[in-house]
């Protein structure tokens, strides 16, 4: 059977389901599915078929879901061609996912339940949009295709992974990505990488901010990452410093996009930086400013109304660059060692770098940086070196090429594979 408008169903056993549902239609799809936590004897996944033939996997919390989130709107767009299926191992991702598309989804809490589900459906290719440990419980599934599509394009640590060796393919945006990759892992097989761009990028989004007659520069910071060589933000040293200098200018109007982790941070540093950056604008406010905190919303559709950025190493920086590469970006350097960040950021050399050393300028630093910009030109190159010749649009097509073809070719070697075992 199959379901259509199914509505959000919270239980803990599925025959308790299959007795509130009674009678039901054959229909074609699913707006919100949940699965049993709990099976009873005789009553498996299997009696509750669902949709699909594509999967997108998430694995963590809803203290994550902003990874999900970026990638709505592309698996919206293919579930017109291939029905998606939303699969959640955490109650509160599933609950948080529920609020935001009405695509097909399914909280599956065990490994078995996990297994049945893709045994027992037509589901052909996963979906990962991280690298959460619980991955690696969907991937021992053999007949599906597993494809890491990652949730942004940056120079962080964290995008390369010797965990990209589980997966059949790893979808990446460009040349940049595909050296990053050649100079961290050992032994890999780089036939695995894929360029499809960034689709999330080709999304025509309603704009989110208001119309300003001043210079917007936008200030998103980064978060401080789960341990220290992952932590690229700038909150904590340069934050409040950056907030001053750009308040002490009439003619900018300040877009305060922090990372949705800021807010919730543990860290005191950051969390006391981000507390004072808050009154900063709200006192510059009350004199009659009219300077943007913007803890929640889609930062992509803010762009288009921002004149500047300024934002750490992470994928905020390479978006901007590829949405608006005549705009100046200014980028953070929390270690202040412009060899290694020329290394691991090659953007930076498109960019004015916020370093212990540039900060200390002041105005006029930053006054160059935004207004006398001397990078349109490297900028350009940079975008092709991170998103190839894609133009907005392009990406899209091709990630959709690339899954359609992925799903084709595994069902011929799994043909091929019956006949040589039968």
């Amino acid at each position: 059977m199959t379901f259509e408008h199914f509505p959000e169903i919270f239980t803990s056993n599925v025959k308790s389901v299959l007795k509130n549902l009674g009678r039901r239609p054959a229909v074609k799809k699913v707006a919100g599915l949940f699965g049993a936590s709990s099976v009873g004897p005789g009553i498996g996944m299997a009696d509750m078929p669902v949709p699909g033939r594509v999967v997108m996997y998430f694995g963590d919390t809803a203290s994550k879901i902003y990874q999900v989130t970026q990638w709505l709107p592309v698996l919206e767009q293919l579930n017109e061609k291939l029905e998606v299926l939303l699969v959640f191992r955490s109650l509160s991702a599933f609950r948080a996912a529920s609020k935001l598309t009405s695509l097909p989804k399914i909280y599956i809490r065990k490994y078995a339940d996990l297994i049945k589900l893709y045994n027992d459906n037509d589901l052909r290719l996963v979906i990962y949009v991280n690298n959460s440990y619980s991955n690696f419980q969907s991937i021992e599934h053999p007949r599906l295709v597993h494809v890491h599509v990652n949730h942004g394009e940056s120079d962080k640590l964290s995008m390369v992974s010797n965990r990209a060796k589980a997966y059949d393919k790893v979808l990446v945006a460009g040349p940049a990505a595909i050296k990053r990759h050649e100079s961290m892992l050992v032994d890999f097989d780089f036939s695995k990488l894929l360029v499809t761009g960034r689709p999330q990028l080709d999304i025509d989004f309603a704009p989110e901010l208001e119309a300003s007659d001043k210079f917007d520069v936008m200030y998103a910071p980064t978060w401080e990452g789960e341990n220290d060589d992952n932590n690229y933000t700038s909150i904590d040293l340069y934050g409040e410093q950056i907030i001053n200098l750009l308040l002490g200018s009439p003619a900018i109007r300040i877009v305060y996009k922090p990372h949705p982790r800021v807010q919730s941070s543990t860290n005191p540093s950051v969390a006391e930086a981000h507390e004072n950056i808050l009154n900063l604008i709200d006192e510059s406010n009350a004199l009659g400013a009219n300077h943007l905190v913007c803890l929640q919303g889609n930062i992509l559709a803010m762009f288009a109304s921002t004149d500047a950025l300024i934002t750490d190493v992470s994928s905020v920086a390479l978006d901007y660059l590829y949405l608006h590469p005549e705009r100046p970006i200014v980028l953070s350097d929390r270690r202040t060692n412009p060899a290694n960040l020329l290394r691991d950021a090659p953007v930076s050399q498109a960019c004015q770098v916020i370093d212990s050393n540039s900060i200390a300028l002041n105005s006029e630093f930053l006054h160059a940086a935004l207004f006398e910009d001397e990078h349109v030109n490297d900028r350009q190159k940079m975008r092709s070196f991170y998103f190839g010749d894609l133009a907005i649009g392009e990406s899209t097509l091709r990630f959709e090429q690339i899954i359609e073809q992925l799903i084709e070719e595994r069902a011929k070697k799994l043909i091929g594979f019956r006949q040589w075992h039968s």
